[in-house]
């Protein structure tokens, strides 16, 4: 029987396990997609406990605690930390499955040292043990233990990102970079939009009356974004987009509408979203950007919990819906004005992992590897087999020694290990396919593999 989580874990050749311990366990991390807070980093915030930096805004391991049974009174209620915690030891044990499981015993492990197992036998033990060396980290401590050379955070074009420039000029390792999130600018039937287009006309200092002005808007905060170091955007696509792009005329009415007070309907919403991805798309690729899709999420599901919680607190769960049509068209229609930016597509949906995984072969131009890109597992995906699955489907249909990698996508400071959790199935899918007679045992080229999809390619792909 193979132990618990030893440090051949997750490695099942010998191929893996020279592959992971000798090039991939070392590398520098190049986080290019997560949601630390740039205030947390600017401040060198610290923890007052495990529960705080494992439970305070961890809607993953909100949603586990209330699926074992938890009452929310432990998990975002008056329950006291060590309460809330000893709670989450309890339930984790039956998670078997759930990559909650190996995350937290790998924070453990990499972060404090800890080898116990989490449950209600060893709670006060790891509880005394992890505040212990929590009394001494702050979130600088986290970026450097991790070797995190490079992390990206999400922001709004309405930042002033005042605060990476203090982190820029601080003696930080680890370099820390805007990501452009333009969502709120998306989202045009959502609450309080006028008010957002107010905002971004004021730090823009464009006037926005009409949907040519909302676009200057946003592409000065991409110029503004550049010259502090952003070469990313991110957006999430929850609607399907139109295969029929709208006519200027058409957005100008539909923009027009919107500010008067009226919401679009859905055809609308969505030819208006189109419409703006295909303008931002031609400003990014004018900045040399890489523009990433986060494809397929039903967010806030319940209503109840919306009202009491607030968006972003677990009621999250997969969409189903047709995406092919539309987002080929948007890709094409840059790629037939010259104007396709690096792209990156994130699938929430498994099902579509072959659908993306085959439509990034539809745009690759030779001018840069991988230059369209099946991004990584992704949220409900960052689990053992969504791993596998993902770098199944890009090898099979793709180059997978082009892929750049991945990403944490997280709020947490203690989520690093993730990045060690995927480097292990990387080396553990190259080494069945030595094993099983389908590549050659040539250590030096599947070294170059490993350092590319682990780090190098990352740093060549975004130019950070």
């Amino acid at each position: 029987m193979t132990p618990f989580m030893d440090k051949d874990f997750l490695l099942s050749t010998d191929v893996a396990r020279r592959l992971y311990h000798e090039v991939a366990a070392d590398l520098p991390v190049i986080d290019y997609h997560s949601h630390l807070q740039q205030s947390e980093i600017a401040g060198r915030k610290t923890f007052r406990n495990i529960a705080e930096l494992w439970l305070g805004g961890d809607h993953y391991k909100w949603r586990l605690m209330r699926t074992a049974g938890v009452s929310e009174h432990f998990i975002t209620g008056p329950a006291s930390d060590k309460e809330k915690f000893n709670e989450f030891c309890r339930v984790l044990p039956l998670a078997i499955g759930n990559p909650i499981y190996h995350w937290s015993h790998l924070e453990l492990r990499r972060l404090f040292g800890i080898e116990l197992l989490i449950n209600t036998k060893n709670a006060d033990a790891i509880w005394e043990q992890a505040n212990a060396k929590l009394a001494k980290m702050d979130t600088w401590a986290f970026l450097e233990q991790a070797k995190v050379e490079i992390a990206c955070t999400t922001d709004d074009p309405a930042d002033d990102l005042l605060q990476h420039a203090d982190i820029a000029k601080s003696g930080l390792k680890t370099r820390v970079l805007p990501a452009y999130r333009p969502d709120a600018a998306m989202r045009i039937n959502k609450d309080g939009f006028p008010d957002y287009v107010q905002r971004l006309s004021e730090v823009s200092g464009v006037k926005i009356a009409s949907f040519a002005t909302m676009m200057q808007a946003l592409e000065k905060r991409v110029a503004y974004f550049h010259e502090r170091g952003g070469r990313i955007s991110d957006h999430a696509i929850d609607i399907p987009l139109p295969a029929q792009a709208a006519s200027a005329e058409q957005l100008e009415a539909m923009f027009a509408k919107r500010l008067g007070g009226q919401l679009l309907d859905d055809l609308e919403a969505a030819q208006y979203l189109r419409g703006l991805l295909e303008f931002i798309g031609a400003v990014y690729a004018r900045h040399d950007w890489t523009m990433c899709f986060h494809i397929g999420a039903m967010r806030n599901n319940n209503r109840r919990m919306l009202d009491t919680l607030g968006p972003d607190t677990g009621y999250d769960s997969i969409s189903d819906m047709t995406t092919s049509a539309g987002l080929v068209a948007l890709l094409d229609a840059l790629d037939a004005a010259k104007q396709l930016p690096k792209t990156m597509l994130f699938n929430l949906n498994p099902a579509m992992n072959e659908v993306l995984s085959t439509m990034i072969g539809n745009f690759q131009d030779g001018s840069v590897a991988g230059k369209v890109q099946f991004g990584p597992a992704w949220w409900f995906n960052d689990h053992k087999l969504g791993n596998l699955n993902q770098i199944l489907a890009f090898g099979n249909h793709s180059v997978l020694g082009v892929f750049v990698g991945m990403v944490t996508d997280s709020r947490s400071f203690a989520s690093y290990p993730r990045h060690d959790y995927f480097r292990r199935l990387v080396c553990r899918q190259l080494g069945e396919w030595v094993e099983g007679g389908e590549y050659p045992d040539d250590f030096e080229a599947l070294s170059t593999i490993v350092r590319g999809i682990c780090y190098e390619n990352a740093k060549n792909y975004f130019k950070l």
